[in-house]
């Protein structure tokens, strides 16, 4: 069986996180394995408070994986601080990680801040080298390339951008357009539009989260970069469909679901 590390933060509410990685792996019928680097206090109103696990500490927990079921791909996701990274990008190079998708995740939902300001440039420096897909949305991508990214062109701009800063593709999400919720794939100098209807659903809490760990599951899986971004596409969009309503703010996916993979 095919195996997939999540490194990230945890979500009690089962939305986003840790959490939406492992049921996101076990969809695709992988074998998920987990290293928190945050606990959250958060439901689908809004998150309460973040409480960091120390660095060493998760270097320590990436070598009890690593040392023992080596992942097939490496899916990261909030990692709050810059000792974090650079703990986290140490390990990843010891033990030659491959197949890193990284959700830069920069914001909650609720507008809280899930990277810390010192943060962004270790992002940039020490993980986007290493990376095989990186993920940013809208307002991620306007943070790692410096400029404002609210429409297509600009899109297009930002992934060109970021691409000079890591070797794998860039994977601009447009979720946060006004009128479709197209994406946007940048790879090896190739722009590949994803086309996306915008679905009436309120309900998208961990969406990003969703996103790249089914990415990292195609990668685990042996298939290429655009395809596993286009069966990653294609099971998110099935999971908003799905139309799941939990909570009383913006509610979780429904993961468990059946979709044309």
């Amino acid at each position: 069986m095919k195996t997939v590390l999540s490194i990230a933060g945890s979500d009690p509410s089962g939305g986003a996180g840790i959490e939406a990685d492992l049921k996101t792996i076990e969809a695709h019928r992988l074998y998920g394995m987990s290293v928190i680097t945050a606990v959250t206090a958060q439901n689908t109103l809004a998150v309460r408070g973040v409480h960091a696990v120390p660095p060493k500490f998760v270097a320590e927990q990436i070598d009890c994986v690593c040392e023992d079921i080596p992942p097939d791909a490496v899916k990261l996701g909030m990692l709050y601080g810059a000792d974090t990274i650079a703990a986290v990008a140490e390990r990843l190079r010891l033990y030659v990680a491959r197949n890193i998708v990284l959700d830069p995740v920069m914001l909650s939902t609720s507008g809280r801040a899930l990277l810390a300001p010192d943060a962004v440039r270790a992002l940039v420096d020490a993980l986007l080298p290493l990376c095989d897909v990186v993920t940013p949305n809208l307002a991620e991508a306007a943070a790692l390339c410096g400029h404002p990214v609210e429409t297509r062109e600009q899109m297009v701009s930002a992934a060109k951008e970021i691409s000079v800063k890591t070797p794998g593709a860039v994977l601009v999400k447009g979720g946060h357009l006004t009128d479709c919720a197209d994406d946007l794939l940048y790879y090896n100098g190739a722009i590949q539009w994803l086309a996306a209807p915008r679905i009436d659903n309120p309900n998208t809490h961990g969406t990003g989260c969703t996103l790249s760990s089914a990415i990292a599951c195609g990668l685990a899986s042996g298939r290429s970069i655009p395809a596993s971004v286009q069966s990653a596409k294609r099971y998110l969009t099935a999971c908003i469909r799905a139309g799941l309503d939990l909570g009383q703010g913006a509610g979780p996916l429904c993961h468990h679901i059946e979709w044309e993979d």
